[in-house]
């Protein structure tokens, strides 16, 4: 058996620092071994106008198949975007491939600000409900929480937060749901976690600026911090500190492109050491 570390399938922008682009290098200069199964390759991401788009699903069964010959295992499962026609491969295949299934996060990546992203609709969220029963960990934000439920967002708080965690966990017997990057009142944005029937939840001052690519770096210094053996909450702790160094660290960059997460890999890679 060859252990393929972990197993990261998301899109591949080949500009700007999203999905792919942050989730390998992070991964694995944590030391965890990364290996890919891009959904999708892009000029730039939807952020961008006019990007152009590949579809890699057509390739994703020949990869599979040759890891089969091969006898690759993998420790962990991280899903990210993965459009239309990948999100249907993962449906079929996610039974096929060897990985431990205590360690399946999936980070949705699929609607933010009350709306879904361009080029995915409903059947693509009823498809994600199906998909969403095989995590172990959920990280959606408010508006991908509602939308797998069918609720509406009345209000944005902790108490919210932690119902949608509880109902998401309940109705699709996820062990542990995380809702990210919560905005609250006076400038503070917050996590919610419900675990084993438990809730906790975290706040951080909200930094100026907007910046894409932050659900990305967040997820993967999460999971890197998780598999580091870091309990979720402290987990989330590390991965919130990250987000804002990579922030503070921008400067002069075009928004689009991401902040600068690699400034911070020095103090990430010192925090799960200890």
């Amino acid at each position: 058996m060859i252990n393929g570390g972990v197993l990261i399938s998301q899109d591949l922008s080949c500009a700007g620092q999203v999905s792919m682009s942050v989730a390998l290098p992070i991964l694995g200069a944590c030391g965890l071994q990364p290996s890919v199964l891009p959904t999708a390759i892009l000029s730039t991401h939807t952020g961008f106008t006019k990007n152009s788009f590949c579809d890699m699903s057509a390739e994703m069964p020949k990869i599979i198949e040759h890891w089969k010959k091969e006898s690759f295992y993998f420790d962990a499962l991280y899903l990210g975007y993965l459009g239309n026609h990948a999100l249907d491969f993962w449906l079929k295949n996610i039974d096929q491939i060897s990985y431990q299934r205590e360690k399946v996060l999936i980070d949705p990546a699929m609607a933010d600000n009350g709306k879904m992203y361009r080029g995915l609709n409903k059947d693509y969220v009823i498809k994600m409900r199906k998909l969403i029963s095989k995590a172990t960990i959920l990280t959606p934000n408010m508006t991908e929480a509602a939308l797998f439920l069918g609720e509406k967002i009345t209000e944005v708080s902790l108490s919210s937060a932690k119902y949608l965690a509880e109902a998401l966990a309940n109705r699709f017997s996820i062990p542990n749901v995380i809702i990210t990057g919560i905005p609250l009142e006076q400038e503070k944005i917050a996590e919610v976690g419900v675990t084993r029937q438990k809730s906790w939840s975290l706040v951080q001052k909200k930094l100026p600026g907007s910046f894409f690519g932050t659900g990305d770096i967040f997820a993967s210094s999460f999971l890197a911090a998780y598999l580091h053996n870091n309990e979720l909450k402290q987990s989330c702790s590390i991965a919130a500190n990250f987000v804002a160094k990579a922030i503070n660290a921008t400067t002069n960059q075009n928004a689009r492109l991401g902040p600068n997460y690699a400034a911070g890999l020095s103090w990430l890679i010192n925090q799960l050491k200890e």
